[in-house]
């Protein structure tokens, strides 16, 4: 009797470091189910930890984009330089990051977007993004996506805008910024943020660097209009 007691207490203790084991193995490494744009359902590694961004349908809607976060010093880095090279204003990159994710490299929300710039999974794929929670990926993905709006509207800020949150299609079809009032808002706060030329909000966040010129908007012969920061 006493060694059966004994031979259930020594399973009963490996049960239980199994399960510790394995919950820390979980939450270490936890799995994320998204929907890819074909409605197909993908599972992602989303690292140690994963914060989920409050949507409205649509889009993004607050992800905390009152607050005045100040992006970490490294993050900052990878905006300046990817901008840079690809001749996007890191303001402007900043400022979709605050609203999109408000910093959280992990964030992803209920439609399936992921990371800093918030990229779904066939916007991932399509700038050759292998892993949206990386920060250096994501924002490389992201950069070059908004580089291709804008490429595309034409420097037309509001309509780059537009297309990040509702995609390229429903700007085209719609020949301006879509009637979704979640879009309508997200161009409204995004473009607060980067005329503001808040330090919360830009490159310079990081300290060292002198302000950044003022924003200046300009209307082109075509009736385009253009916000620049450019001397």
């Amino acid at each position: 009797m006493h060694n059966r007691i004994q031979s259930c207490l020594k399973v009963s203790a490996c049960l239980f470091v199994s399960c510790l084991w394995l919950s820390q193995a979980l939450w270490a490494d936890e799995i994320v189910s998204v929907k890819d744009g074909n409605g197909r359902k993908i599972f992602i590694n989303a690292g140690e930890t994963r914060t989920k961004v409050d949507w409205a349908p649509g889009g993004p809607a607050s992800a905390k984009a009152g607050n005045a976060t100040l992006p970490p010093a490294e993050i900052s880095h990878l905006v300046e330089q990817t901008a840079s090279r690809l001749q996007v204003d890191p303001q402007l990159v900043h400022a979709i990051i605050r609203v999109e994710s408000e910093y959280d490299p992990k964030a992803v929300s209920n439609k399936g977007a992921m990371g800093l710039m918030q990229l779904i999974p066939s916007t991932a794929q399509r700038f050759g993004v292998e892993n949206p929670f990386n920060p250096k990926e994501n924002i490389e993905g992201g950069v070059s996506y908004l580089k291709h709006l804008l490429d595309l509207f034409g420097g037309d800020l509001p309509l780059s805008l537009a297309a990040y949150n509702a995609g390229e299609g429903a700007v085209q079809r719609s020949g301006g910024v879509p009637s979704y009032a979640e879009t309508q808002e997200y161009v409204r706060k995004v473009t607060n943020i980067y005329q503001s030329g808040s330090p919360q909000s830009g490159a310079n966040a990081a300290g060292n660097k002198a302000p950044a010129p003022p924003i200046v908007r300009s209307v082109d012969e075509r009736g385009v209009v253009h916000y620049t920061n450019v001397e």
